[in-house]
C-alpha cells in the first residue's frame, strides 16, 4: 500500500478494505475539483453538504459550484462551529435536513469541515435510510491526517467524547492543502500534534524528519503535503489491518486516553482546549507515565516535550487555562472513556520515540499517583 503520485502536487493514499477500498487524494484545490472528482466515483447521485457556519463562508459556493458543473444536484445545512455541535440535537437537525431533502439511500452526505463536522456528518450517514454514501472534504490539518480516514463517526454526550457513534467508511476523502491557509496558527499547531504523534507510534524516523523539518510543514508546500500523506497511510495502514479496533487500531488513540479525559474536564471548552492540544499534552504525559512505570527513558518524554514547546504545543497540565478537577476526578473521566475495557483501564504506552504498545490493565491506583504528581495544585 504505497502511495502514488497522481499529479506533480498532488498524493493519493489508497486505504484498502476490499469492496470498500478508498481514495484519500491530498493536494491544493480539491474543493473546486470535488464535483468532478465524485461524479466519476459515484456517478448519478444528489448530495446533501453539511458544513458549518465558518468554513460555509469559506468554501460553500466553490464546492457548489463545482457540483452543478459535475452534474451533481446538492442541499446544503449548515450548522454552528464549535466542539458541541457534536451533540444528538444537531444530529436530529443534519438527520431532518438529508431526509427533507429527500434524498434517496443511494445518495451521499458530503461533509466540508474539521473534525467535528465529519464525524457528525459521517454519523448521519451511518444512520440515515440506514447506510448512505459519505463523502470527506476534510478543511483542518487534523481532520485531513486523523478524522477523516478510517471510518469514525460519532458525536459527544456528558459522559464523554465520542461514546455514541458507528463505523462508517467514506468513498472518498479530499484533502485540499489550500484550505489550511486559512486556519489559525492555533488550529494549524493543534492539527501538528496529530502528524506528530504517527511518528511516536511506530514510524521514528518520520518524527525525526518533523523534527528538522516542521518549520517547512507550517509553510506550506511540498513538505506540508508529504507530511499529510505519510500521516495518511500511516493510518490507512492501520485501519487495514485493523478496521474497528479489536486489536492494533488502538495505537492509533496514543495521547488520547489523557486527552479525552482533559477535553471532558475542560467541559469541551475550546477557549481553553482543543482537541489537537489535548492530544499534545496527552502524547506528552503518556510517555512521562511510560517512565514512571520504567518502560521508558525520561529523556524520550523530554524530547517530545521539547519538540511540542518549539512548535507552540502545550504540554502539560499546567499549560490548561482556568482550574482543572481534582487527580480523582480526572481519573474519573479516564474511566469512562471508551477504551475501557470491563472496568480495567487501557492506554497506549511507549518503550522509547515510535515504540508504542497497548497495556492492558493499568493499575487505577499508579494513574491516580501519576496524576496527582502533575495537577497544578
Amino acid at each position: 500500500m504505497s502511495k502514488t503520485v497522481a499529479a506533480p502536487d498532488q498524493e493519493t493514499v489508497r486505504v484498502e478494505l476490499g469492496a470498500r477500498s478508498y481514495d484519500i487524494l491530498i493536494g491544493p484545490g480539491l474543493v473546486a475539483d470535488a464535483g468532478a472528482q465524485i461524479a466519476s466515483r459515484l456517478p448519478g447521485i444528489n448530495v446533501a453538504i453539511i458544513s458549518d457556519e465558518t468554513v460555509a463562508a469559506l468554501y460553500l459556493q466553490t464546492l457548489q459550484t463545482g457540483l452543478a458543473a459535475a452534474g451533481i444536484k446538492s442541499t446544503d445545512i449548515i450548522l454552528p462551529a464549535g466542539e458541541k455541535t457534536k451533540s444528538f440535537e444537531h444530529l436530529i437537525e443534519a438527520s431532518h435536513g438529508v431526509l427533507e431533502a429527500k434524498l434517496e439511500r443511494g445518495d451521499a452526505v458530503v461533509a466540508l469541515g474539521g473534525g467535528v463536522i465529519g464525524d457528525l456528518a459521517g454519523f448521519v450517514a451511518s444512520v440515515v435510510r440506514r447506510g448512505m454514501q459519505f463523502v470527506q472534504i476534510p478543511t483542518s490539518l487534523l481532520a485531513q491526517v486523523d478524522s477523516s480516514v478510517g471510518g469514525k463517526t460519532g458525536i459527544n454526550t456528558g459522559h464523554g467524547k465520542n461514546l455514541i457513534g458507528a463505523f462508517h467508511q467514506p468513498a472518498l476523502v479530499l484533502a485540499d492543502t489550500q484550505a489550511l491557509d486559512t486556519l489559525s496558527e492555533r488550529e494549524f499547531r493543534a492539527g501538528y500534534a496529530e502528524v506528530a504523534k504517527y511518528g511516536l507510534i511506530d514510524r521514528p524516523d518520520f518524527f525525526a524528519w518533523l523534527e528538522e523539518n516542521w518549520q517547512q510543514v507550517f509553510a506550506g508546500g511540498a513538505a506540508r503535503i508529504h507530511a499529510i500523506a505519510t500521516s495518511c497511510q500511516a493510518k490507512a495502514d492501520v485501519v487495514a489491518a485493523d478496521e474497528r479496533e479489536s486489536g492494533r487500531r488502538a495505537l492509533l488513540n496514543l495521547g488520547h486516553t489523557f486527552g479525552h479525559a482533559l477535553e471532558a474536564a475542560t467541559g469541551y471548552d475550546g477557549r481553553r482546549l482543543v482537541h489537537g492540544e489535548a492530544v499534545a499534552i496527552g502524547v506528552v504525559l503518556a510517555h512521562e507515565f511510560s517512565a514512571r512505570m520504567n518502560l521508558a527513558s525520561p529523556d524520550d518524554a523530554r524530547r517530545v516535550a521539547a519538540h511540542f514547546r518549539a512548535v507552540g504545543l502545550p504540554t502539560g497540565l499546567s499549560d490548561i487555562d482556568g482550574e482543572l478537577p481534582a487527580p480523582d476526578i480526572l481519573l474519573h473521566h479516564i474511566t469512562q472513556d471508551k477504551k475501557v475495557k470491563r472496568g480495567k483501564l487501557t492506554f497506549v504506552l511507549t518503550r522509547g520515540i515510535g515504540q508504542s504498545f497497548i497495556a492492558d490493565d493499568v493499575p487505577p491506583s499508579e494513574v491516580l499517583g501519576f496524576l496527582k504528581e502533575k495537577h497544578p495544585q
